[in-house]
């Protein structure tokens, strides 16, 4: 069975000063997707195709734009309807990479490799109240 052609928007191509008559834009639906186009020569060879009408009118506006006709010599595509051109999803930008914590320390040559220990070091540890208390005082007059 033939597919039915719907019109789904047109194009406008200025000649020199003028702007000339639209070009009318077909959806046709088949059981592989959806493809749009002019059915006018010399622009009936440009076609967008798309699991759906947006996808596919977004890879015919993709199209459109390397035919060869500059920015200002047409208007358009104006889409009629409930069609909005679907444009693919920017790439994700990729994850940071975790860094290891026992590779990301460093220690100059020579010197044995020491995990960082989670209790205080007797070095550092504060003096006992009692230790604080035995000290000899000064008595001398």
């Amino acid at each position: 069975m033939e597919h039915l052609l719907e019109y789904v928007g047109s194009v406008h191509i200025y000649l020199g000063p003028y702007r000339g008559n639209p070009i009318a834009l077909y959806l046709k639906r088949t059981n592989a997707g959806c493809q749009i186009g002019p059915k006018a020569y010399p622009w009936n060879d440009v076609e967008g195709t798309g699991e759906t009408p947006n996808k596919a009118a977004a890879d015919f506006e993709e199209k459109w734009k390397t035919k060869g006709l500059s920015a200002d010599m047409y208007s358009g595509p104006s889409w009629e309807g409930g069609i909005k051109p679907e444009k693919p999803a920017p790439p994700k930008p990729p994850a940071a990479p975790k860094p290891a914590v026992a590779a990301a320390v460093s220690v100059p040559d020579g010197q044995p490799v020491n995990p960082p220990s989670s209790s205080p070091s007797a070095d550092t540890a504060p003096a006992p109240a009692s230790a604080l208390a035995a000290q000899p005082t000064d008595k001398s007059d």
